[in-house]
């Protein structure tokens, strides 16, 4: 079901109050959003699908619409079909409105309960009567939620709920609607959470004590997130002047010995690149997070885009080593984020971790008991009076010790240093400190987090790839073709990848398809130049949508019977 309507006349409303209710009813649910960049007016949409096994994909197909402007008609004519319901005033729509349309009076019944205020809790009754969700089962939980703002609003949110059900009772069409039927597993419980909140919770729990940014959509949320409950986990938030104070004031705490994490989008990142390149020659662990949108420059803001893989592969100036992740369901963002706070201090290098708009603020249902809670390993020695920052070692890693803890100077210089870190000129010097740094690479491949394999990629003959938040598109898409002459896989360590990238993928031996949100296909483009495997497909998009099921199934037939 899609829900439209122009900013402020509160579709995030319906849905914030929807899912909880769907949730606690047993329901899988996905839930995705797309939004102009205004304050206000322009048509946005929110969809919610119901899924009686689990899904986490973006569906092109409406079955159900709630349409608040007469935009919803014009923009979302080519999801419709013979059979959707679309729930809207008649008398606002006018010609728009067909055979398909019921006139649902959210105005009229909106005053008789109390003002036209309450049309969201109205859509909201209209919903659960379609659905099928009985009105009281629900009460209690509206009464908490309308609690704070006095017992007069809360018995006029339930009127207009009760108004809306009866309404919606009355709907003969919707009698045909096929509604799942719960699909939650007995002794599970099912968290309701968005890509926004998942990243909060790994950086939490990787032990995150220090966040930096300046604001920009989408990456702000994981800022507000961390801001929220600094004072439950003892966390520094500072918002900066700028994105190059952001990235600065993250280096200064992780050299006094705080796990720090920037958060910002591309635009924000592309200012970031001394600092990225310092925190390289620096030898001093960074996570940043780049919430992706489509560029070049502002682009569009509030849409979504795999676009900035290239730049977090090549920022900074210089050759250091990094490394990139990009998670694609909120399980693997929780766990990803705490893997990539473990890197960076392992290594001590810069950590990139891209997600994208659609992850950011896509709502799902998730197991509790899939989320894991890894180690937090030391990584600070106590230093003595002859530690030496950049020590020549074995495996390239120097202890890394911090101001004040030991009798030790901790040095830090952005010119090359030798090991007590003092500027030098020597070229000798110079070339063991570049092999020192790069040394970590070869770690960092063999120790690279391993795809996941969707299907069987050893006996199939084609293999779609993707990365970052088309995991679930793709997983979904192979389901519904159920042939087994299709296999996928999935890379949420996007850089380096691990030594078995080519024999995974058939040696040059299997059909390669690339699936990404850009416009030239930079990881096809990666996956080549890392393991000499070249796609013979790339299904790309860079329109600022996300693929839906449907687009990836039809691309994906063309190549098996192509």
């Amino acid at each position: 079901m899609v829900f439209e309507g122009a900013a402020g006349q509160g579709v995030q409303t319906i849905t914030a109050l929807l899912l909880p209710i769907l949730k606690n009813s047993g329901y899988h649910l996905f839930s995705c959003t797309e939004y102009m960049s205004r304050i206000r007016g322009g048509s946005n949409t929110t969809e919610v699908r119901i899924t009686g096994k689990k899904r986490h994909a973006y569906a092109a197909r409406i079955d159900l619409l709630f349409a608040l402007t007469p935009h919803a008609f014009e923009r979302l004519r080519h999801r419709l079909h013979d059979h959707t319901l679309i729930f809207a005033e008649k008398e606002q729509f006018g010609e728009h409105c067909d055979h398909r349309c019921i006139d649902t009076p959210l105005g009229r019944l909106a005053a008789e309960a109390g003002g036209k205020v309450y049309a969201n809790t109205v859509a909201l009754g209209i919903v659960l009567a379609v659905i099928g969700i009985p009105l009281e089962q629900c009460a209690g939980f509206l009464r908490e939620q309308f609690a704070d703002k006095g017992a007069e609003v809360v018995e006029n949110n339930l009127k207009a709920t009760s108004l809306g059900y009866d309404f919606g009772l009355q709907v003969p069409k919707a009698k045909n609607l096929k509604v799942p039927e719960p699909g939650q597993e007995n002794g599970k419980e099912l968290l309701l959470m968005d890509g926004t909140s998942a990243l909060g919770i790994g950086a939490v729990a990787a032990g995150c004590n220090f966040i930096c940014s300046y604001p920009m959509s989408p990456g702000t949320g994981v800022l507000t997130f961390l801001a929220k409950r600094a004072a439950d986990f003892g966390i520094v938030v500072d918002q900066a002047e700028d994105e190059i104070a952001a990235i600065n004031a993250g280096l200064g705490a992780s050299y006094a010995g705080a796990r720090a994490l920037v958060t910002t989008s591309g635009g924000g990142f592309d200012l970031m690149q001394e600092g990225f390149s310092l925190a390289g020659m620096i030898e001093t662990p960074i996570v940043v997070h780049i919430g992706q949108r489509p560029g070049p420059a502002t682009g569009l803001p509030t849409r979504t885009e795999q676009g900035d893989l290239a730049l977090a592969l090549h920022a900074g100036h210089g050759e250091f080593a990094r490394a990139i992740y990009a998670p694609g369901t909120l399980e693997e963002t929780i766990e990803t984020m705490q893997h990539a706070f473990d890197i960076a201090q392992k290594y001590q290098i810069p950590v990139v971790v891209l997600s994208d708009q659609y992850l950011l603020d896509a709502v799902t249902t998730i197991d509790e008991s899939d989320v894991k809670r890894l180690p937090v390993n030391p990584a600070i020695v106590e230093t003595d009076e002859y530690y030496r920052r950049y020590a020549f070692t074995e495996n390239g890693l120097s202890p890394r010790g911090v101001p004040g803890f030991g009798a030790g100077i901790v040095r830090a210089d952005s010119d090359e240093h030798d090991e007590n870190g003092l500027i030098t000129e020597s070229f000798e010097m110079r070339q063991r400190m570049m092999d020192k740094r790069l040394m970590r690479l070869k770690a960092l491949r063999e120790n690279a987090l391993p795809p996941t394999a969707i299907g069987d990629t050893e006996s199939a003959e084609i293999v779609a790839v993707a990365w970052g938040s088309n995991r679930g598109v793709l997983e979904e898409a192979l389901d519904r073709i159920g042939d087994n002459q299709i296999a996928g896989v999935h890379y949420a360590q996007v850089f380096p990848l691990g030594p078995g990238t080519a024999a995974l993928l058939g040696n040059g031996r299997k059909k390669i398809v690339v699936i990404e949100n850009n416009a030239l296909g930079q990881f096809a483009d990666l996956l080549q130049r890392e393991s000499g495997i070249v796609a013979s497909h790339r299904i790309l998009k860079a329109t600022g949508e996300p693929f839906s099921v449907e687009e990836i199934i039809e691309k994906l037939m063309e190549v098996l019977n192509g």
